[in-house]
């Protein structure tokens, strides 16, 4: 970590000689996981140039910056990143760019901190992963609607009919989304995952949810963990587990074998994205693409 911030020092010194050299005539935007890549994107369209530090299956709990994405960091007019902890590892690296005047925003500022969930578990005391509320995402999508303006002014009727059309993508998702949960009997609706990224979620449609590691996929499970979560699924008669995209599947395989020692059967479900859309170019690699994957994914496994 010492070596990257040293490198971003140099980095924002060299930059802060040259600043009309950019790689072309657009701000240059960087952020974080994908899924804020995806609405930073579908706000700014053709008025802003995005790098996305994080692609498919990265998990931002544990992620490290490399020398390539400090020089990205660098070069970048505006960076939007979760906040809530969710990015760990580069919290020194927004707070070196933030001393050095760089714009770096956090989308989670747009909400209400005493509505989100909270651990005592976990570092910052606040469950990190808000885009699983649709309602969560909404207020974000307003908020960067309202930041790129300020740094754009001059796009800023792009970037608010940008947001009114996402807008009316985001309560059409909600919709639909409510229309196949509908489906699934609510004693059904017990949802056991690698770790506990889907509580917003949960929370939102009614499911029970069950990590078996914590917020943080830095919090390894143990033994007890596996057993107690095991006998938990006997018990409730749970038909299905989730594996994660971006987290081992190694975790909710030992989960399995753990219900079978126990003389029961638990099938996996599927994979579900949970810290990361799917890969560029198909429709999970979109936030609404991925929601609507794993909503039905859920709902199918669980029947």
């Amino acid at each position: 970590m010492r070596k990257i911030l040293f490198a971003l020092s140099l980095l924002l010194s060299l930059n802060s000689c040259k600043n009309d050299q950019k790689q072309n005539d657009t701000t240059q935007v960087v952020t974080t996981t994908s899924m804020i890549t995806d609405l930073v994107t579908e706000i700014g369209g053709d008025e802003i140039t995005v790098q996305g530090l994080m692609g498919s299956g990265v998990d931002p709990h544990l992620y490290k910056a490399s020398e390539g994405d400090v020089s990205k960091l660098a070069n970048a007019d505006l960076i939007f990143y979760n906040g809530l902890h969710l990015e760990g590892k580069l919290v020194e690296v927004f707070e070196k760019m933030g001393s050095q005047n760089k714009k770096t925003i956090a989308v989670s500022d747009a909400l209400d901190k005493s509505g989100l969930i909270g651990s005592e578990y976990f570092a910052s005391n606040y469950d990190p992963h808000i885009w699983f509320d649709i309602n969560y995402w909404e207020q974000v999508t307003q908020f960067v609607v309202e930041q790129l303006s300020k740094a754009i002014p001059e796009s800023k009727t792009v970037f608010e009919a940008n947001g009114k059309r996402y807008l009316n993508e985001l309560s059409n998702l909600k919709s639909e989304l409510n229309e196949v949960i509908n489906g699934l009997p609510k004693e059904k609706r017990i949802l056991v995952t690698a770790h506990d990224a889907f509580n917003y979620f949960g929370r939102a449609f009614e499911f029970e949810v069950v990590g078996l590691q914590g917020l943080s996929t830095a919090t390894e499970a143990g033994v007890q963990d596996v057993q107690k979560l095991a006998t938990f699924i006997i018990d409730n008669r749970v038909k299905a587990i989730f594996v994660e995209s971006s987290v081992p599947k190694r975790t909710i395989e030992a989960l399995q074998a753990a219900v079978k020692s126990k003389g029961h059967e638990v099938t996996i479900g599927g994979t579900l994205y949970s810290d990361a859309l799917g890969d560029a170019g198909t429709i999970e690699g979109t936030y609404i693409g991925m929601f609507k994957y794993n909503v039905n994914t859920i709902v199918n496994a669980l029947k």
